[in-house]
């Protein structure tokens, strides 16, 4: 797999992200959020390791060193477990899931700054033209946001937390399949939210749970479960800077549906806003596919290189 279908799907990861984040908005409201997420994310655990057993891969976890473990219980700590209590409480109590969804889209610039220092990642100058698109395009539909508190303040640590964890997977990704990877952000983050949950007495709430908690605990893990599938495996033949922007692709969707469902028309700054972003993460991966289109035609593209 090389380098364009890796971003196919980590496209297919900005559309599941845009649905997922404008649901799981209204179905948290519901719920203990620490609860809910936790059991989300051992759903989608106990779904990728049946996933990898099925596909007879069970062998590339026995094949994994102390150390490969050790990082990938890293991973399911600062990515796993600890952003996702805060982002699902702070879902649960923020007025708009827009606003959330633009903060967590911030994962975009961390994410690029922690790639170029830890990963050596180089930056060239479409790119920025690019990433200066999606930073005005995400201001203008941040604009209208009148406060920001404890709720903002939470998903933007979290959105930083999820930026290491993304670099942290991109250097295991060099030595370990996506799919192992997904897996062991969801199972030792799974379980490290199961010790918080018994550590602050809510882990028999569980058992209060209706059969209308497990059905959204379900539809929202399968889509959790296409976000980490996708997401790891493209995320192995793609740059950190790149595929995260173009997770940002999922904030229109989230924007669009929150305005639909809410009665309110799509404003002159949000459309601008929108079309600054699919036109910014366009510009960023664009010209490469049509470059390496051209080459595999014998043509050069002397201005760009990738």
């Amino acid at each position: 797999m090389g380098e364009n279908k890796g971003l196919i799907l980590v496209l297919a990861t900005a559309i599941i992200s845009g649905f997922s984040i404008f649901l799981n908005s209204f179905v948290v409201k519901g719920f203990n959020p620490f609860v809910f997420t936790t059991l989300k994310n051992a759903f989608v655990a106990l779904f990728l390791i049946s996933v990898i057993l099925l596909l007879g891969e069970w062998k590339n976890l026995a094949k994994l060193t102390k150390g490969q473990w050790t990082k990938l219980a890293a991973v399911g700590l600062i990515g796993g477990s600890i952003p996702f209590l805060m982002f699902f409480y702070a879902l649960k109590i923020v007025s708009s899931a827009a606003t959330a969804g633009f903060l967590q889209k911030t994962i975009f610039i961390w994410a690029t700054v922690f790639a170029v220092v830890f990963l050596r990642e180089k930056i060239n100058k479409m790119f920025l033209a690019g990433a200066a698109l999606l930073l005005l395009g995400n201001f203008l539909l941040f604009s209208d946001l009148s406060t920001f508190g404890l709720p903002e303040i939470l998903v933007l640590i979290a959105a930083i937390m999820w930026a290491a964890e993304i670099v942290l997977a991109k250097h295991l990704l060099n030595d370990v399949y996506g799919r192992v990877v997904a897996f062991g952000r969801m199972f030792f983050g799974a379980g490290f939210m199961l010790l918080f949950l018994a550590g602050t007495g809510q882990l028999q709430e569980i058992g209060a749970l209706t059969t209308e908690h497990w059905l959204w605990i379900a539809i929202t893990g399968v889509l959790l479960f296409l976000y980490v599938f996708t997401f790891y495996t493209g995320l192995k033949y793609v740059d950190v800077s790149k595929a995260t922007a173009v997770l940002l692709l999922g904030q229109p969707i989230t924007g669009i549906l929150s305005m639909v469902f809410s009665g309110k028309a799509i404003g002159f700054n949000e459309a601008i806003g929108f079309t600054l972003i699919i036109a910014g993460v366009m510009l960023i991966i664009g010209i490469s596919y049509f470059a390496s289109l051209l080459k595999s035609k014998g043509v050069g593209l002397a201005a760009y290189r990738y």
